[in-house]
């Protein structure tokens, strides 16, 4: 079945397990998606504000990534006042990301000369 797709994050109209499985995951796949994980799971809760400053990425930039990473369940928002805080929404997410880097740490060399980008 041939479905012209016009973003990375569209699926075909019914789609299969592994299409979802392979979305959820590529939201990880951005780097910048994945430094806002990584410091929401070491540093606790952070505004956008805090997150931009830290990666150096403007404001609106941290904004689309934390939109993307709530849409699929990998941040949740606490509002407090006018201020929103960003946090890690379940703690399987830590556990995904301790076991990627367990994999990598055995598997550094294979994922250095994979050809895959």
């Amino acid at each position: 079945m041939s479905v012209a797709l016009q973003s990375p994050f569209q699926l075909p109209r019914t789609p299969a397990r592994g299409d979802l499985i392979a979305k959820y995951f590529r939201t990880l796949s951005d780097p910048t998606r994945l430094k806002i994980v990584e410091l929401l799971r070491k540093e606790g809760e952070m505004t956008v504000g805090e997150l931009a400053a830290r990666l150096g990425v403007s404001q609106p930039g941290v904004s689309n990534h934390l939109a993307r990473l709530r849409w699929c369940g990998f941040v949740g928002t606490r509002r407090a006042h006018r201020t929103v805080f960003n946090f890690v929404a379940d703690a399987r997410v830590i556990k995904l990301l301790e076991l990627g880097e367990a994999l990598l740490d055995d598997n550094a060399a294979h994922v250095a000369a994979c050809c895959y980008t």
